[in-house]
């Protein structure tokens, strides 16, 4: 390797970056659409939340554990910025971030990496299983061991097991007619994320918003007796609203002014630095979605693939802005209105 490692861009190395490399959410369904109702015929644990609603981690309970509930997930993707540090740091807060969204604790996790060791030192490697480590820490939770694959592109991500109370979890199918929605973390990270991957620029505030993880607003939202929530990633706002709703039976209305937005996020979108996977989102929930006149660049940011991006909540927590409201279910199919 004779190029200078800080002159490497990891972004370059990957057809996209970081959750917009999502398998399109209309495709994902049909391919798990079989699986939803199997079951084995003699259980080791009781599920209590599966593939049923796309959560965003499963769920089961152990014979005697009480109320404890043992959630797991896993998360990895392309990476995102070029920093190997930063991107380590944003997969692994991404991945733990499925825990927080169910309302549990991280106690677990082991790395998943994907490495092209003829392209690509192992010294940035080192990085990036650095920057995991860190967050992961951050959260208290042990990072033992994991798995790697000679990979033609880079990819990292975690496989994390959390433990959380059965009666308190926090689930996408529990939203009821006239609850706030809360969102706790600013959008625009796609577009913000496909500029950097075009340009080099670096946007400091989209990689702080990225690493910061959803421990505190996950504990706020048990704190306020919240029990519907997701956390918005890849299929952008619009794609885990309609889930949310969808799954809840439920309409939910957002409030497009009060939409708390990154800076640079507008521009960006408007000069066209829109991933792919966010044209998809909006494509999958477009049937099922009032734009009431809303143009195409509002509405793919809305639908904007996010990485690490905040929890979506059924109900209000202090420091976090309400975007809209939970209402009785439209009969036209429409899941998602925007105001």
């Amino acid at each position: 390797m004779t190029q200078r490692l800080d002159t490497l861009r990891l972004t370059q190395f990957a057809h996209g970056g970081g959750c917009a490399c999502k398998i399109p959410p209309g495709e994902l369904e049909d391919v798990v659409a079989e699986l939803v109702t199997g079951q084995p015929p003699n259980p080791n644990a009781e599920l209590l939340v599966g593939l049923d609603s796309g959560d965003d981690a499963a769920a089961v309970r152990l014979p005697g554990s009480g109320d404890t509930a043992i959630l797991s997930t896993a998360d990895f993707f392309t990476p995102v910025v070029d920093d190997p540090y930063d991107w380590g740091r944003i997969a692994a807060a991404n991945a733990l971030s499925d825990i927080y969204a169910m309302g549990g604790r991280p106690v677990l996790a082991v790395n998943l990496l994907g490495w092209p060791r003829d392209r690509l030192p192992f010294e940035l490697a080192r990085e990036v299983l650095r920057g995991g480590y860190d967050v992961a820490c951050d959260a208290g939770c042990h990072v033992a061991g994991g798995h790697s694959i000679d990979d033609p592109e880079p990819k990292y991500g975690m496989a994390v097991t959390g433990i959380a109370s059965a009666k308190a979890l926090l689930r996408n199918d529990s939203a009821c007619v006239g609850d706030a929605l809360t969102l706790t973390k600013p959008l625009g990270l796609g577009v913000l994320n496909s500029r950097h991957k075009a340009t080099g620029e670096v946007f400091d505030e989209a990689v702080a918003t990225m690493v910061a993880l959803n421990r505190d607003a996950s504990g706020a939202a048990l704190a306020a007796g919240i029990r519907a929530a997701t956390d918005v990633t890849g299929f952008g706002l619009l794609g885990h609203l309609h889930k949310m709703a969808r799954a809840s039976g439920v309409t939910a209305v957002v409030d497009v002014a009060a939409l708390p937005f990154l800076a640079g996020a507008r521009e960006s979108a408007a000069a066209g630095y829109v991933p792919g996977g966010s044209r998809r989102n909006l494509e999958w929930v477009a049937p099922s979605l009032d734009r009431n006149g809303y143009g195409d660049t509002t509405a793919l940011l809305l639908a904007d693939a996010q990485t690490s991006g905040g929890l979506l909540l059924a109900g209000e927590i202090p420091g976090s802005p309400v975007i809209g409201e939970f209402v009785a279910a439209r009969g036209d199919g429409v899941t998602v209105v925007l105001r």
